[in-house]
């Protein structure tokens, strides 16, 4: 069947040039509303969808995002793929402001998310090991390095709390844990979509060296932008390539469209009912 490709990101990225038939559109969601409308369209033929992660004009904190609500809404609206473009700290010397790296691994620090779609009355444990979908992530690969965008693979991404930058102590002990990127938005955005069965792939774009490099100094908020908005016509260009690579969705190799088969764990007639409810997007193929 023909893919939909869902991408979330910032201002810019769902600026896609020849993107046909382009309008926004308001979805509800039964865990409230999405961060903005969503912009669809197609793109070589291919249905595409384009939600503002923080809404246009960034009104959204990390930590203020209904995760929940945006995952729902492109589910909802038939995406079977799903990218987020985001900006992030290195922890790595060899990873510089300007690149690109493509996510595989998190170390999630967050503590004030509604991290799961499923609760009291519907119980599902759904596996993380590998929380990024392997086949896709190939496919965003391929597609920045057709754009002419330096990326680097198989990162871990440390996802914080927010909204402040890491303090010096913090930022030098995620580096001793071996992560390679920080960022605020990473998750729960990553379980949700795993939750949902959603294909899901990350890019992350290097906006600055956090606070850890000695050369640096502190995160500078002005020089942040300066570098994000340098890096967005590389994630449009990047994400212009990916319908050409997902030319037909078969079911995915790596499980995602399947990853709740064996998870719910709630007796059929001990369910809540209300929340079975609020899963009919989410999780309608198992319920």
């Amino acid at each position: 069947m023909k893919p939909m490709i869902g991408v979330i990101g910032g201002s810019g990225v769902y600026d896609i040039a020849g993107l046909e038939g382009a309008s926004w559109v308001k979805v509800k969601t039964p865990w409230g509303s999405p961060s903005d409308e969503v912009l669809l369209g197609r793109l070589d033929g291919t249905p595409m969808a384009f939600l503002p992660r923080h809404g246009r004009g960034h009104v959204q904190t990390p930590s203020s995002i209904n995760y929940r609500a945006n995952i729902d809404a492109l589910k909802r609206l038939g995406c079977t793929d799903v990218v987020a473009v985001s900006a992030v700290g290195s922890l790595r010397e060899d990873y510089a402001p300007g690149d690109f790296v493509l996510v595989d691994q998190y170390i999630d620090r967050t503590v004030a998310r509604e991290g799961s779609f499923f609760g009291p009355g519907c119980v599902a444990h759904v596996s993380l090991a590998h929380p990024t979908c392997a086949r896709l992530g190939a496919a965003c690969m391929a597609a920045a390095t057709a754009a002419g965008v330096r990326i680097h693979q198989r990162a871990t991404y440390l996802a914080m709390e927010g909204p402040q930058f890491s303090t010096q102590a913090e930022s030098k002990l995620y580096r001793q844990w071996g992560a390679d990127v920080i960022g605020m938005t990473g998750m729960p955005e990553a379980k949700l979509a795993r939750e949902a069965e959603l294909c899901y792939a990350s890019i992350a774009m290097v906006t600055d060296f956090d606070c850890w490099h000695p050369d640096h100094g502190a995160v500078d908020v002005a020089a942040v932008i300066k570098t994000l908005l340098a890096n967005a016509d590389a994630a449009r260009n990047t994400v212009a390539e990916l319908p050409k690579l997902l030319p037909t969705r078969a079911p995915c190799p790596e499980g995602c469209d399947h990853a709740l088969t064996h998870a719910i764990m709630t007796a059929p007639a001990k369910r809540d009912a209300d929340l079975i409810a609020k899963l009919d997007a989410v999780a309608g193929r198992v319920l």
